[in-house]
């Protein structure tokens, strides 16, 4: 929004020399990332107190998990995904440019996959159970968006002239010429990726403080990929395709890490608020919507590497039990197993938040190794 007025002004006569810093992505990504932490903190307390006051009893605890949980964590409120949203949506939607197709691709998955996730939270609070919408329902919901914001970005996302058929195309990461074009399946592949990512970090939010950190690091890794990728000279250096206009997700990235640190002020341990599915579901389909923009989906596989990780212990877990009969983890997801063995909370959730650095720096390294 703030970037119509430069444009404006720098065509008036009260142009004002100081607005030139709009025009500079580093700039506005800067700024939406204060602006989104401001949001999530200002939000904090009055917010935490009225949803205590709203949900009573709060978000409800498995019972047949970790036993402490139970009696330390009862009570505590969840849907702090609000004001990680509240915080991205001003921040991007005040320093963005609002005409770039790629930033309202993203805004609509996170806030349609917000909704979703606001929608599962109160069937769990208002029923007091750990089951809220059915996993069909919510893949069948998400599916929906993926498909039509992938489409969205076929039709009418720009085009580089020197990279035809870019659009519809999986590139992989270290092997710069090995490019596949999967025509219209293209559509099946990015939802896959949006959704599956969107579940993922879903299934890691388990532990206070253990899915925004990652989230933060992945939005960190993936502000920087964008902003190579939209820049010509840049993305010529590395040998890297060149997506026109996905530069500016940089600033969505920006907020997404300005809105999660506002909320982990909240969220460090012992957490007053839980993130909830209205904010995991959310932050993990803008992820997969910014890797699809970026033409980066397989190195999001890379980057959240802990995600993949988390769902893939579920998914596991769940197969074996059923042809078995027996688990291979102590218990799903697989945070929830090196609990049982005994680390404490404070110790898996430092842990994994160095997996997921380490992991974005692989993921950075394959911008070179090609």
């Amino acid at each position: 929004m703030l970037y119509f007025l430069y444009e404006w002004l720098a065509r008036s006569q009260e142009h004002v020399p100081a607005l030139n810093l709009l025009k500079y992505l580093t700039f506005r990504s800067g700024m939406a990332m204060l602006t989104a932490y401001i949001v999530a903190v200002a939000m904090g307390s009055r917010f935490i107190r009225w949803m205590k006051a709203k949900q009573g009893k709060g978000q409800p605890i498995r019972t047949d998990g970790i036993a402490r949980h139970v009696t330390e964590k009862a009570g505590t409120p969840t849907m702090g995904g609000f004001m990680i949203l509240a915080g991205l949506f001003v921040g991007a939607l005040l320093w963005a440019d609002l005409r770039n197709i790629h930033v309202w691709v993203v805004l609509l998955i996170t806030g349609s996959y917000g909704i979703l996730g606001f929608m599962d939270d109160y069937a769990k609070v208002t029923k007091q159970t750990t089951a809220g919408l059915s996993s069909v329902q919510k893949l069948v919901a998400q599916f929906a968006v993926a498909i039509i914001a992938t489409v969205i970005l076929i039709l009418f996302a720009p085009k580089s002239p020197m990279t035809p058929g870019m659009e519809t195309s999986v590139v992989f990461p270290i092997f710069k010429a090995l490019v596949i074009n999967l025509g219209w399946f293209y559509v099946v592949f990015a939802a896959v990726t949006i959704a599956g990512f969107s579940n993922a970090v879903n299934l890691t939010d388990g532990l206070d403080g253990l899915a925004i950190v990652p989230v933060m690091f992945a939005a960190s890794t993936f502000g920087l990929i964008a902003y190579l990728v939209g820049n010509y000279k840049f993305a010529d250096y590395l040998n890297l395709h060149f997506a026109p206009g996905v530069g500016e997700l940089a600033v969505v990235c920006a907020a997404i890490i300005g809105g999660g640190m506002g909320f982990l002020w909240y969220n460090a341990p012992p957490a007053k608020i839980f993130m909830g599915d209205t904010g995991s579901l959310a932050l993990g389909g803008a992820l997969g919507a910014i890797a699809v923009c970026a033409k980066h989906e397989l190195v999001l596989g890379i980057v959240g590497g802990l995600f993949v990780a988390e769902a893939l212990s579920v998914m596991i877990q769940v197969a074996y039990f059923k042809k078995t009969g027996k688990r291979v983890f102590l218990m799903a997801p697989i945070h929830h197993h090196f609990e049982k063995l005994g680390w404490a909370e404070s110790t898996v959730v430092i842990r994994f938040w160095i997996v997921a650095m380490m992991l974005s720096f692989v993921g950075l390294a394959t911008l070179k190794l090609r």
